[in-house]
C-alpha cells in the first residue's frame, strides 16, 4: 500500500468555541509554495484517493488560497443543488479560460449565465437532438468501413484517437452541417491542437498568455483559426437566414422570452468555442474507456453481444432502440462512474457556510471529485471492479443521486448530457454488432487527469470481426 502523498496536520481538528459550535475541517500540511496544487498536478487522481482517508471534508492549501475537497454526496449536493446560489466558478481555474472559450456555458456566471442557459436550452431539447440520430450513426458506419483495411491487414489502432475523430465529425455536423473530421478541414487540427495546449495550460499556466513562448503562440494562433472560421460561418449563416437544422441555427433563432433580443456573434462565438473545444472529447474518452473495459472482461462483452443482436437483429440503431438497450446503458453508466469525463472541478464560497457540520468560510474554494466519491468505497463496494449491473433499478435503489454525478448536477448539469448519451450509446451499438476489440498486449493504459480523464498514452487495440448471436 503506497504512503500518503501528505500529511495531516490535527492541530485544528477540534471544535471552535463559536456559537455555531461548527467544526474545523483537518488541513493537509504541505510546505509547497502552491500548496497542495503541486501534489495535485504530479498525479490527481492518487491525491484525491489518498486524502479521503482524512475524513469527508479535507482543508488544504490551493496555491494562496483556502480550499476544501468534500466526498460527501450530502455535501455534494447542497453545493450543487441545495444552497447552489453561494457558490460561483469566480475561480482562477476558469478564469484561465476565458481567453479561449470566453463566456460559453462551462466559464459563464450568476444571471449572464442563467440567461444564456434560458436561451440554449430548447437546442438541446430532447425533441430536436433526436433528429441528429441518423448523422450519428451514418459518421459510425463511414468509420467502420475505414476499419476493413486494418481488419484485413491485422494491424492496431489507437482507439481513443479513433473516437475522437468520429465525435469531432459527429460535433461538427451537428454544429454547422461541416464535417470537421475530413483531412482537408481547418477547423479539426485547430480543434486537436487547442484542446492538447490548453490541456497544459491548465496545470502549468505561467508564463500567462500574454507572454509569447512558442506554446502560447501555438495556442493563440489555434484559438485565432478557430475565431476566424467561426465568425464566417455565423456571418455567411445570418446572410443566408434559413434553418439548416443544426445547432447553429437554434442559436441564431433564440430569443429572450422577455425582451424578445437574441444573441450576437460574440455570444455565439463562445458557445460554438465551448461545444467544440469541449463538448466532442468527454464522449470520445466514455467510448474509449468502454472499450478498453469490455476488452478486460468478456463475460460483460458476451452480455452487451447478446442484447444488441436480439434487440437490432443486425439493423442500425435508432432513437427507437434506445430503450430497449438497456443493458448497453448501463455498460456506458459504469464506463463514466469509473473514468468520468471531467475528474474535478471547483466552486467558490460567497458567504459563510456548513458542510456536513464543518465550517465552510466565505471566499473559500470548494474541490469537488466526481472520480473521487464516484470510486469511494462507502458509496460503491468494491469501487474499482467494472460491474454494469450496479445500475440495474434494484441496486440503484437508495443510492444517493450525489454519488453519481458525471456531468456534474443541480441547475449547472451538463446541458448535453443528453445529446451526450445518445451519442455514446448510438455508437457502441453500431461498432458493437460487427468488431470485437482487443488491447495490444503490453500497451500501457493510465488514466491522465487534464481538463478531461484521458487514456495517457491512449489505447492500442486491434480489431475483429465478430459472428452475430444466435437467438432460440
Amino acid at each position: 500500500m503506497s504512503q500518503p502523498i501528505t500529511q495531516i496536520d490535527n492541530s485544528s481538528t477540534k471544535a471552535t468555541a463559536s456559537p455555531s459550535q461548527l467544526k474545523t475541517p483537518s488541513r493537509l500540511r504541505n510546505h509547497s509554495l502552491l500548496g497542495s496544487a503541486s501534489e495535485m498536478q504530479q498525479d490527481p487522481l492518487k491525491f484525491l484517493r489518498e486524502a479521503r482517508q482524512y475524513g469527508d471534508v479535507v482543508r488544504m492549501r490551493f496555491v494562496f488560497s483556502d480550499a476544501y475537497l468534500i466526498y460527501h454526496p450530502d455535501s455534494i449536493k447542497h453545493v450543487l443543488q441545495e444552497n447552489n446560489r453561494n457558490y460561483n466558478k469566480d475561480l482562477f481555474t476558469y478564469k484561465i479560460f476565458y481567453p479561449f472559450l470566453g463566456r460559453g456555458l462551462l466559464t459563464n456566471d450568476g444571471e449572464s449565465w442563467l440567461h444564456q442557459r434560458r436561451l440554449m436550452q430548447p437546442a438541446f431539447h430532447r425533441k430536436r437532438i433526436a433528429t441528429y440520430g441518423n448523422i450519428m450513426t451514418d459518421a459510425t458506419e463511414k468509420l467502420l468501413e475505414r476499419w476493413q483495411k486494418y481488419v484485413q491487414q491485422d494491424s492496431s489502432l489507437d482507439i481513443a484517437q479513433e473516437m475522437m475523430r468520429l465525435t469531432l465529425g459527429i460535433v461538427g455536423q451537428t454544429l454547422f452541417s461541416l464535417d470537421l473530421s475530413d483531412e482537408t478541414s481547418t477547423i479539426g487540427p485547430a480543434v486537436t491542437t487547442m484542446l492538447n495546449l490548453l490541456c497544459n495550460y491548465v496545470y502549468t499556466p505561467f508564463p500567462p498568455i500574454n507572454i509569447p513562448t512558442p506554446r502560447n503562440r501555438r495556442l493563440l494562433a489555434a484559438n485565432r483559426s478557430l475565431e476566424q472560421v467561426i465568425y464566417r460561418i455565423i456571418a455567411e449563416r445570418r446572410q443566408q437566414n434559413k434553418d439548416t437544422g443544426d445547432l447553429l441555427s437554434m442559436l441564431l433563432s433564440a430569443r429572450d422570452e422577455e425582451t424578445g433580443e437574441g444573441m450576437n456573434d460574440q455570444q455565439i462565438r463562445d458557445e460554438l468555442m465551448t461545444m467544440l473545444v469541449a463538448g466532442h472529447e468527454t464522449t470520445a474518452n466514455t467510448l474509449a474507456w468502454t472499450w478498453y473495459l469490455l476488452s478486460q472482461h468478456p463475460e460483460v462483452e458476451q452480455h452487451l453481444y447478446r442484447e444488441i443482436d436480439a434487440v437490432l437483429g443486425g439493423s442500425i440503431p435508432t432513437l427507437e432502440h434506445l430503450p430497449d438497450l438497456k443493458y448497453t446503458n448501463m455498460v456506458l453508466e459504469e464506463a463514466l462512474r469509473l473514468y468520468p469525463p471531467a475528474g474535478i472541478f471547483g466552486r467558490k464560497a460567497l458567504a459563510n457556510d456548513e458542510l456536513g457540520g464543518y465550517r465552510i468560510p466565505a471566499d473559500s474554494m470548494i474541490i469537488i471529485s466526481p472520480y473521487a466519491t464516484q470510486h469511494h468505497p462507502d458509496y460503491w463496494p468494491d469501487p474499482e471492479r467494472f460491474d454494469p449491473e450496479r445500475f440495474t433499478p434494484e441496486r440503484s435503489a437508495g443510492r444517493s443521486h450525489y454519488a453519481y454525478f458525471p456531468f456534474s448536477s443541480g441547475p449547472r448539469m451538463c446541458i448535453g448530457s443528453s445529446f451526450a448519451m445518445m451519442e455514446a450509446q448510438l455508437i457502441l451499438a453500431t461498432i458493437a454488432q460487427s468488431y470485437q476489440l482487443r488491447m495490444v498486449p503490453g500497451h500501457p493504459v493510465e488514466p491522465q487527469l487534464l481538463v478531461t480523464l484521458r487514456p495517457k498514452y491512449g489505447l492500442r487495440m486491434t480489431i475483429h470481426r465478430r459472428e452475430r448471436s444466435s437467438q432460440t
